[in-house]
């Protein structure tokens, strides 16, 4: 395992432990909950931005409160990888809104998709309209997702 270019410290891991929490909070509070001032919250957070160790902030939407209550994880196998490019496949794949993420994996499969649907029928149909038809798929493996539970990470 390769060391990260970028040190943290204890404030540091702390600060990414309280965004990882709650992504929304304000270098204020931030600084409140870690002993810090204000601008010394907003210099930490500004570092971590521009080093590349923050990017982004993201809002964690409930599926299943917005009628998206099957999920299922899909391994794909390309048919005819020399035909097809992967490029081709990855932006036809995340053109379909029920993909929700599409990575390129090493293994018996070439892709894993997450899928979301109303239901089961509603799966199927995506299944078989949108993500059958995709440029160069063949061989395709489906797991539904039964219970899912977020673990803290490494920090």
């Amino acid at each position: 395992m390769t060391e990260p270019s970028f040190e943290l410290d204890d404030q540091d891991r702390a600060l990414l432990r309280a965004l990882r929490e709650d992504a929304t909070l304000g270098t204020g509070e931030l600084g409140r909950r870690l002993g810090l001032s204000q601008p010394a919250a907003w210099r930490r957070v500004k570092r971590l931005t521009e080093a590349g160790v923050l990017s982004g902030r993201r809002l964690v939407l409930d599926r299943e409160a917005l009628g998206f209550g099957v999920t299922v994880f899909l391994g794909v196998k390309l048919a005819t990888k020399g035909r097809v490019s992967l490029d081709e496949f990855e932006r036809a794949a995340s053109a379909i809104p029920e993909v929700q993420t599409v990575e390129h994996v090493l293994g018996l499969y070439d892709y894993r998709l997450r899928v979301v649907a109303r239901d089961l029928a509603d799966f199927e149909r995506v299944l078989r309209r949108r993500i059958m038809t995709l440029p160069g798929v063949g061989n395709v493996e489906a797991n539904v997702l039964l219970s899912e539970e977020r673990l803290p990470g490494p920090i």
